[in-house]
């Protein structure tokens, strides 16, 4: 195993559980890159204050009881108990020939698979996608990316909102209206449509009234009810492909699971949930009182699983998701990338999913919260009219961009390749800005920022390994001396070759802790070692040809690398910029 963190850390836990007892083996030695030596193991401390011992003996004895010579040329305790880890040499080169040679760039499978359903996007019907969807979309599909890369068997879901209050609304002004179907309907008109519905909603009591009629004539398979609702629908699919399309995602029409298709099952949620004594009648409606949820009053808090009226809401709609993702798709990893302000309800969800044993067993459910995208006045990101930022004019926008810069930079590339490059650019420096920050942060959304060429962008790291393209390149047509055994001579070539072989752990982590952006900064990291390394290591001008060979192998390597993991986000890295 390659990989010196996935290789040290698992022997450092023996060796903790052999001074502390087997009830220690699964202790965090909390193993970090440190600037001291190549690695620290910082455990120590917090396990001395647990049994009561001096953390500096205590990482002495455990130094002493681990079993690192084949890896480690010195291991010492510093400081209260810090444990500074020096690798070898030797063993850093022939870990580095490993990886060169591996596929996978020595990134083990995960060792025991789980069935991973990831619920993400999840556009409204007769909407168009906005700013507000891009963070759901991104986080999510990088979880799958990697996920699958780790072996794991990955259902997507996108729960498009198609059914409720909203649509009794729409389809009863189109009826008003006397719309008719034609190819020349586009999203933007059906925008347009929802937005007058939504005001004749709000002002016309008799309107309202018929509203909600129709979303009972919905629900109840009404025949001419259903056509118009199947038009907003298949109009709105149509868009939704458009933009998965043009931002590199991939989700697809097989992946819908929306509202409605858990309809038929809400009356068997409902009955389930009452039989087994977890639901009552509250006040006209079925309820489900999850422990440990009160109001500002101190009363248990309701999830409602049946209104009043006999209809049902998104909590119901929520509750058979969970039940049809374990139950009959065998999901044992339940991962919701979905907005933080809806924490509460999916933490109430699957409590009472826990409760009616849909959950549990080895089954669990996550909720992926992230914050929100801010304008540069620190308030949600919207036009200067205040209205939502559309999804594919902001992908427009940021190509457009990305063109004037590479036209500036290369303008010696074709009018086709610089359209690619723009478009891998554009896009993908959007994504980034997403992805490379803490989910659950808010942030700035900064065109200047995020299309850079310097500093964590998507275009510094696509730069780094267009860069490291050409080299392998340039030997390609010299025909010269190709990569070889790697022997590391300068302190840059051990760096880059550390980071390298730190690929692995990077996925592990971003993917077990669904936290895109630990690889987004690993990725960052190992682009900032290569421009290092390119900076006072020549490649092509090396000393010896052993020293070319290593270089070579350094340089391909780097260039696998940062290419796999911006897939792993969903990046494109192109040939040329």
């Amino acid at each position: 195993m390659p990989d010196p963190l996935l290789t040290i850390r698992p022997r450092l836990q023996r060796a903790i559980a052999a001074v502390l007892g087997p009830e220690s083996e699964d202790a965090d030695p909390v193993l970090r890159r440190s600037d001291r030596a190549d690695y620290q193991a910082n455990a120590a401390m917090a396990l001395a204050k647990q049994v009561g011992r001096n953390p500096r003996q205590l990482a002495e004895e455990i130094v002493a009881a681990a079993d690192l010579t084949d890896i480690v040329a010195s291991m010492e305790v510093a400081g209260p108990g810090f444990i500074n880890l020096t690798l070898r040499d030797d063993y850093l080169s022939s870990e580095t020939d490993a990886t060169a040679a591996d596929p996978r760039l020595s990134v083990p499978v995960v060792t025991r698979p789980e069935t991973v359903v990831v619920d993400y996007s999840s556009p409204n019907v007769a909407r168009e996608m906005h700013v507000g969807h891009l963070r759901s979309t991104v986080i999510g599909d990088a979880l799958v990316r990697m996920f699958t890369f780790l072996g794991h068997r990955v259902v997507r879901h996108n729960h498009l909102g198609d059914w409720g209050t909203q649509f009794g609304m729409l389809i009863e002004y189109l009826v008003d209206e006397g719309w008719e179907r034609s190819e020349d309907h586009k999203i933007g008109d059906l925008n347009a449509l929802y937005q007058s519905a939504n005001l004749r909603f709000a002002g016309d009591d008799h309107f309202t009234e018929r509203a909600r009629r129709r979303v009972v004539a919905l629900q109840g398979g009404d025949q001419r009810t259903l056509e118009l609702w199947r038009e907003l629908v298949e109009e709105s699919e149509r868009h939704f492909e458009q933009v998965y399309e043009r931002l590199g995602v991939t989700l697809t029409a097989a992946d819908y699971k929306p509202e409605s298709f858990y309809n038929d099952m809400l009356d068997n949620v409902a009955e389930e949930l009452e039989r087994a004594g977890l639901a009552r009648i509250d006040d006209g409606a079925l309820c489900a009182f999850p422990a440990g949820f009160v109001g500002r009053d101190g009363a248990p808090l309701p999830l409602i699983v049946r209104k009043r009226d006999g209809g049902y809401g998104y909590q119901a709609t929520d509750l058979a998701a969970v039940r049809y993702r374990t139950r009959e798709v065998g999901g044992t990893w339940l991962v919701y990338a979905v907005d933080a302000r809806q924490s509460q309800h999916l933490t109430m969800v699957f409590a009472v999913a826990a409760e009616a044993g849909w959950l549990g067993d080895g089954r669990r459910a996550e909720h992926v919260a992230f914050g929100m995208i801010l304008g540069d006045d620190n308030k949600p990101f919207k036009t200067r009219t205040g209205d939502n930022v559309k999804l594919i004019d902001l992908l427009d926008e940021a190509v457009e961009r990305a063109a004037a810069v590479v036209a500036e930079k290369n303008p010696e590339l074709d009018e086709a390749t610089r359209a690619e490059v723009a478009d891998a650019i554009g896009v993908g420096a959007i994504k980034y800005a997403d992805l490379s920050n803490d989910r659950v942060k808010d942030y700035v959304f900064d065109w200047d920022r995020m299309l850079s060429f310097e500093g964590n962008t998507a275009p510094y790291l696509q730069y780094a390994q267009v860069r490291a393209r050409s080299i392998l390149r340039r030997v390609a047509e010299e025909r010269g001396t190709g990569p070889g055994p790697v022997v590391l001579t300068t302190a840059e070539e051990r760096t880059l070759a550390l980071h390298l072989l730190s690929f692995g752990d990077a996925v592990h982590q971003a993917a077990e802790q669904l936290q895109p952006h630990r690889l987004a900064t690993y990725l960052f990291e190992l682009a900032q070692a290569f421009t290092g390394f390119f900076e006072s290591s020549p490649v092509l001008r090396a000393d010896t040809d052993e020293q070319r060979a290593s270089r070579l192998t350094l340089t391909q390597l780097t260039a696998r690398t940062l290419a796999t993991g911006l897939e792993l986000l969903g990046i494109a890295a192109p040939e040329r910029m």
